[in-house]
């Protein structure tokens, strides 16, 4: 190694924003025995309007199969992102706050007013246990989200005159609004039509023949695994997808990126195909060997034997199959609930989430950086405007009621006099904020804003992240920037009386 060289890797900067690993919970991944990865958009990753873009038109040709007049209806990826939640009572798309608040909203794909937000949602708080709400937790609901908003308009319209069939996990009771569905019912209908296209196999067997339409190519990610593997870590492969698409998927992303001789299935200690997440944490059901390339299976009656696949299975099996136990297991994955919320709160695993946008969302951050120093600087002096006009207007109450000791020689008039001078100083700064507070607003998407924020104030996709995962970041090559040695630590958290740009006290 050239001295050149050896002094870039001894003088190493941090990786740029978007390839790092961010923490919300301290992580030695120097502790950590074993890293679990799942599969879809996790450790491959597609081209999403590509994929949710195909999945609506399989689910668009079963609602036509059952009655609905939508054959002119198209795929509109501006309709949704990740992290909103579906009210299927109303039959609207809402963005909340860490606090569950409603911030953002539309009905079917109508952005709504604030006013009409506000007569809908004064009251409520958003639970995601409710059956009334919906999260959309993964890239894979975009397109389902995308139809029911599309398919809300037509029902207003009164276009939509489908009869009603009950489905599995909808109330046959449910209320049916002046002989139509109920905005339930459709979501359930849609919900259930998705789920049927990805059991029917039709949609992934166009993946596997076109590759090359759907996948994108990580080179960097092969290497970041036999980094970890090198270092000690059993990698281990738990996707609920079925064997032969994930050989597949697995065989196009990989092999042409290992040495010779090896394929994606040497990276791997155990790979556990239709894992049933997240069941696979919560109940023991059974594993079956996967015996070969055709997916012939063999009752697995023992302990897990690693360099083989299985089929099924559970959590404990693979801990016991590796010899190591929960807290020093990572898992890695992209949805929040099966991946990250259950292998933690059940099996006490450390979790990784895989948030691809979060990529977007920081180059929108940095372009925006000096306009957000400037509102910034701009909202401190409102704030201080407002301050001192409040002083003087709780000064004016109190000589207008005679009470308390006012200063001597001020004078109601002379109090007003200050009070409009403020005033239209804070109309004029409010003219400079508003429209750096709307281009904030609009960052990585026009309709909805930025994944993590809802204008100051944490998303509550940002507060599930922050309750569930210990680490997020972009990708799982991110972990070669980082190495297998990185110590993780959690950054102090602000709270509003801090002193500094991240309290509340300048």
């Amino acid at each position: 190694m050239s001295e050149d060289a050896l002094l870039a890797l001894e003088q190493a900067e941090l990786p740029p924003a978007g390839r790092r690993l961010f923490c919300n919970r301290t992580l030695n991944l120097r502790a950590i025995e074993a890293i679990g990865f799942d599969m879809d958009y996790t450790l491959v990753h597609y081209r999403v309007d590509e994929w949710e873009r195909r999945a609506y038109e399989h689910l668009k040709k079963r609602l036509i199969a059952r009655g609905f007049p939508i054959e002119d209806l198209q795929f509109d990826p501006e309709v949704a992102v990740l992290g909103l939640i579906l009210d299927v009572e109303l039959g609207n798309i809402v963005k909340a706050n860490r606090f569950g608040y409603v911030k953002r909203s539309s009905h079917g794909t109508r952005m709504m007013p604030f006013e009409d937000q506000r007569t809908a949602y004064d009251r409520t708080v958003i639970d995601l246990s409710d059956r009334r709400w919906a999260f959309l937790n993964t890239l894979f609901g975009l397109s389902e989200a995308c139809m029911f908003a599309q398919l809300v308009d037509r029902l207003d319209a009164g276009t939509l005159h489908v009869t009603w069939q009950a489905s599995p996990g909808v109330d046959p009771d449910a209320p049916v609004r002046d002989g139509l569905l109920s905005y339930a019912q459709l979501y359930h209908i849609v919900r259930s039509s998705l789920d049927a296209t990805h059991m029917e196999g039709a949609l992934k067997a166009e993946i596997i023949a076109s590759p090359e339409q759907f996948v994108v190519l990580d080179p960097e990610l092969p290497l970041a695994l036999l980094d970890l593997a090198s270092a000690g870590k059993k990698l281990v492969v738990i996707t609920n997808s079925e064997w032969h698409y994930t050989q597949a998927m697995m065989s196009y992303a990989f092999d042409r990126y290992l040495p010779a001789g090896k394929t994606w299935r040497s990276l791997f200690d155990l790979v556990i195909v239709a894992a049933r997440k997240p069941l696979f944490f919560t109940e023991r059901m059974p594993a079956f060997e996967v015996l070969d390339e055709a997916g012939h299976l063999l009752p697995a009656t023992g302990a897990l034997e690693v360099g083989k696949t299985y089929l099924g299975g559970h959590s404990r099996l693979v801990e016991r199959g590796l010899g190591v136990p929960g807290e020093q297991i990572l898992y890695v994955g992209d949805h929040i609930f099966a991946d990250v919320n259950v292998s933690k709160s059940v099996s006490r695993w450390r979790t990784c989430l895989v948030i691809r946008d979060l990529e977007r969302e920081l180059d929108a951050l940095a372009s925006f950086g000096d306009a957000q120093r400037a509102l910034s600087e701009m909202m401190a002096k409102k704030e201080l405007l407002e301050h001192r006009y409040s002083q003087l207007r709780v000064t004016a109450l109190r000589i207008e009621e005679g009470y308390g000791d006012p200063p001597e020689g001020v004078t109601l008039s002379m109090l007003r006099a200050k009070m409009r001078d403020l005033r239209a100083g804070l109309v004029a700064i409010d003219e400079r904020i508003a429209p750096l507070a709307r281009r904030s607003g609009e960052l990585a998407s026009g309709r909805w804003g930025l994944l993590l924020r809802t204008g100051n104030d944490k998303s509550h996709l940002a507060r599930q992240i922050e309750r569930h995962a210990d680490v997020y970041t972009s990708r799982v090559s991110n972990f070669l920037h980082s190495t297998p040695f990185v110590y993780l630590r959690s950054p102090r958290g602000s709270l509003p009386h801090d002193p500094g740009p991240e309290g509340g006290i300048a």
